[in-house]
């Protein structure tokens, strides 16, 4: 299965952050559209990524100070992307490897979507039920 075909059931809509969004401005956006992570955008461009985990890290590393200060300061910036071309696998191979849980789709430089590690899982699920319905089917024909 394709990325494609995971945000054609998904959607592409993505909640997303410029760089001088404040930390308790991410924080607001992540609890509002119920979402751990956001892409950083500026002038169309994905240029980061920041997490809830990103966020807990740096407050304990840097006190209450941190929710003024902009996301720009904490965010991942070498961020790993794919494309509605890539595979469901690759992209579960590259999240394991990178240990990462979401991961920006990129077309034509562009932010197309983004892929949760939930997303993943249930892609997987859903593959594995419908191998199963069908060996099932399989054997009942005898």
């Amino acid at each position: 299965m394709r990325i494609a075909d995971v945000l054609r059931t998904k959607g592409d809509s993505v909640a997303t952050v410029s760089p001088d969004t404040t930390v308790a401005g991410l924080l607001a956006g992540l609890a509002e559209h119920n979402v751990g992570a956001m892409p950083v955008v500026e002038a169309g461009e994905v240029v980061g990524i920041v997490s809830e985990r990103d966020v807990v890290r740096k407050l304990h590393e840097r006190g209450e100070g941190l929710l003024a200060r902009p996301v720009s300061e904490i965010m991942t910036t070498i961020v790993a992307t794919c494309t509605p071309r890539d595979s469901v696998d690759d992209l579960s191979v590259l999240m394991t490897q990178r240990r990462i849980r979401h991961v920006p789709v990129v077309e034509d430089g562009r932010l197309a979507g983004i892929i949760s590690i939930g997303d993943v899982v249930k892609t997987r699920m859903e593959e594995l039920e419908a191998n199963q319905e069908q060996l099932q089917a399989y054997i009942a024909q005898g």
